[in-house]
């Protein structure tokens, strides 16, 4: 039975898909809630989500019960679209998006134009003849033309027993406009009655302006919240070269493939990722690394999409091609961390899903209770007033509080090299007070390098000798012979050739230069071959190990003539990194494998107190667990396999990019950087996103707080002031504004703080 329930969950998780879609027509929270909601009941989904602030829409669901048209007829049913997986889907939302920016903005423009004179008869020009029916005329094209949308959109959500920031517009003004008409064509009515007619087309027709310039500011604003996005993919070029049968072809970068040989000329920017197979040049690879200096690209070095190739020219062999790219990770990372929702934003859905209803019920209570107590003019105050709560309740604010800031900040983030997955992880970010970092790979550079080099007096041809140990150490297949290689290298020695050279199992090597044996390796080395090692010496070999040293011998046949020390080099942000967590009341701990005396000497370098050595990886996912149960919020830095466990643990996880593809699996946060200061940043980032989060929220609840009973009329009783439905859709459209504003502040912000 548990196997055959193994099977059956291996089977649900091989149908298991998540995708991302753009959706159309969206106008509010609420549209997003009812998109949402609807997703989430369709047969085949387990799970969904909406973003009003990038107007988009993830679902998972099961491949054999459902399939994206499915989905999207759902949501066509009331009244929105998705737009479905195509070649240049981006692209066509962006077109989609710009030709909703126009409508709206011609819209504003009519309305604001046949609005106008509406508004001056209103305020100057009342008494003149047919002011009233003038009026009409010019409010009716605003409402059921320019503003149909709201209409339509009210209607189609009725059907479904739903409501949306629409219906709150279009109850408003349509009931405005329907008793004005009635007391245009039957002003008798009133007169019978003693009352004047009033009218309200001014506030129909400028309602609908104002609502339609918040929604052009919005989308203005919208738009430069996802620039992260658009920046990373304007690093994917359109067109690439590649070698067809010796000859070059140009086509298109979507019909590239694995295996292909590509060409790349000076200044062009690398299409896919892969391996140089001819040529070399220097590529400037800051868009990963955060590193400004360009690195060398020779036969067998690895390049990737969205780097920008400098003056020399090569060919290489495409690897990753389309959606598998580390530039389409990244901007995949990017685009689903801004479609997540932060815990806080969770809550504000469930209040936007009711509010509408609640905001049509005060309604309703406020046209009742001035029908009750509002004398002579009860029905007049009653209609105004009802009228205005459902105008300035609109919860575009509210809906856009939370997703623009949390936009933003992830965009801010992918800018200074920290690529965040969920907004959970942005939003929980500035709680963390205890910080456990891997050593190898994460405080150190995880490449071993000479850090010294100890010469005997004795040794007086300087040249000969690091020729002699640059060939030797050129031909060993030691992992430490590398960082010897380097080092010489800088100094540009050249190889000589040597005779007999050999290979000592576990202890290194050995060749003959001018019938003279010479030796690199380990005091085993030395010692089965009896050279004398010095005093002097012995004691710098001492002083390198107790530093955490690896320590190398080269000696010729008769006595060693220098001691090398090779060790993990600490990064040159690491002290500063970890100093400044400290400064923030975090306690930073350290945890490695590696050896009780390497540890302490790394520990001791960086100004570390805290620090655990020779842990399996177990032991750091266990250590996460004991801080966590001391209450602690816990982030957990690593870079390999070996960390995963404890990253899974951990309430912030974050990987560095050059780690291994499990542990950024795994995390929550990316540094596609090697400087730790980027982490500090990204907890700062999470502090200045939670308050703007905070911000936002205060400024959409206060307008609603304030602004609703003024429209209700609670005032009235003292001094006599209603709130005009005009001055209410302005207010409402200024709530929307001054909350995306907000959110963009987070641009600005200063990182280093």
């Amino acid at each position: 039975m548990a196997i055959l329930t193994t099977l059956q969950n291996r089977d649900e998780a091989k149908n298991a898909v998540r995708k991302t879609f753009p959706v159309t027509g969206m106008s509010c929270a609420a549209c997003a809630v009812s998109v949402e909601s609807m997703l989430k009941s369709t047969p085949g989904v387990t799970d969904a989500g909406v973003n009003f602030a990038n107007q988009t829409a993830w679902a998972e669901y099961d491949a054999t019960q459902t399939t994206p048209l499915n989905l999207q007829k759902t949501v066509r049913s009331i009244g929105y679209d998705l737009l479905l997986d195509v070649e240049n889907a981006s692209e066509l939302q962006e077109k989609l998006q710009l030709k909703h920016y126009s409508d709206i903005k011609n819209r504003t423009i009519w309305s604001s134009i046949l609005a106008l004179p509406v508004v001056i008869i209103a305020m100057f020009f009342m008494e003149m003849p047919y002011a009233a029916w003038i009026s009409m005329a010019l409010t009716a094209p605003v409402l059921f033309w320019f503003g149909r949308g709201f209409f339509i959109n009210a209607w189609k959500h009725a059907k479904y027993g739903q409501a949306n920031m629409d219906t709150l517009v279009a109850l408003s003004t349509g009931i405005a406009f329907l008793f004005s008409a009635f007391n245009t064509i039957y002003p008798e009515f009133w007169h019978q009655r003693g009352l004047y007619p009033h009218v309200y087309y001014e506030a129909a027709s400028v309602i609908i302006v104002f609502i339609s310039l918040g929604k052009l500011l919005e989308e203005r604003a919208k738009s430069n919240t996802s620039s992260a996005i658009k920046k990373l993919m304007g690093l994917q070029p359109k067109t690439l070269r590649i070698l067809t049968e010796g000859a070059e072809q140009e086509i298109p970068i979507a019909l590239v493939k694995e295996g292909n040989i590509i060409l790349i000329r000076p200044g062009e920017i690398i299409p896919v990722d892969g391996k140089v197979v001819s040529g070399s040049s220097f590529v400037d690879e800051s868009m990963i690394t955060g590193e400004p200096v360009p690195v060398q690209k020779i036969e067998k070095n690895k390049v990737f999409a969205g780097t920008i190739n400098q003056k020399g020219s090569f060919q290489f062999k495409a690897e990753k091609v389309g959606n598998d790219t580390l530039l389409a990770h990244i901007i995949k990372m990017v685009q689903q961390a801004q479609g997540s929702k932060a815990p806080v934003q969770k809550l504000v859905d469930k209040i936007s899903g009711i509010f509408v209803p609640v905001v049509i019920g005060i309604s309703i209570l406020t046209f009742v209770t001035w029908m009750l107590i509002g004398g002579e003019l009860a029905f007049t105050h009653a209609l105004l007033t009802s009228v205005t709560v459902l105008i300035i309740a609109c919860p575009c604010a509210l809906g856009l509080a939370t997703p623009t800031a949390i936009m933003v900040g992830i965009g801010k983030g992918a800018e200074n090299n920290i690529l965040i997955k969920d907004a959970e992880s942005l939003e929980l970010g500035h709680k963390v007070n205890a910080i456990i970092l891997d050593k190898t790979g994460t405080i150190t550079e995880g490449k071993p390098v000479v850090k010294s080099i100890y010469w005997n007096a004795a040794a007086t041809d300087a040249d000969i000798l690091n020729k002699v140990l640059y060939s030797l150490e050129i031909r060993s297949e030691h992992p430490l012979a590398q960082a010897v290689i380097d080092k010489l290298k800088e100094t540009e020695v050249l190889g000589i050739p040597l005779t007999n050279f050999e290979s000592v199992t576990a202890q290194g090597v050995k060749g003959t230069f001018n019938d003279k044996t010479y030796f690199v390796g380990n005091k085993k080395l030395i010692q089965d071959n009896h050279i004398k090692l010095d005093s002097e010496l012995m004691e710098k070999a001492e002083t390198y190990q107790q530093s955490a040293n690896t320590v190398v011998y080269f000696a010729d046949q008769e006595k060693v003539m220098a001691v090398i020390a090779i060790a993990d080099k600490v990064k040159k942000s690491s002290a500063a990194a970890i100093s400044t967590l400290q400064k923030m009341g975090i306690d930073v701990y350290m945890l490695t494998g590696d050896n009780m005396q390497t540890a302490r000497a790394v520990a001791q370098e960086v100004g570390l107190n805290h620090f655990k050595a020779e842990v399996l990886p177990s032991d750091k996912a266990d250590f996460v667990k004991e801080l966590q149960n001391q209450g602690k919020i816990v982030a957990m830095v690593g870079d390999g396999i070996n960390d995963s466990q404890a990253l899974a643990q951990a309430d912030v996880s974050i990987a560095m990019g050059k780690g291994s593809d499990i542990a950024m699996e795994v995390a929550k946060i990316t540094l596609i950087t090697s400087d730790l200061t980027a982490i500090p940043k990204a907890l700062l980032l999470s502090k200045k996103t939670v308050v703007t989060v905070r911000q936002n929220l205060f400024w959409a609840f206060i307008y609603n707080v304030i602004g609703i009973p003024l429209a209700a009329g609670v005032l009235y009783a003292y001094n006599g002031f209603l709130l005009d439905p005009m001055i209410a859709g302005a207010a409402m459209a200024l709530s929307s504004v001054s909350v995306v504003s907000n959110s963009l502040r987070l641009k600005s912000v200063n990182l280093q703080d």
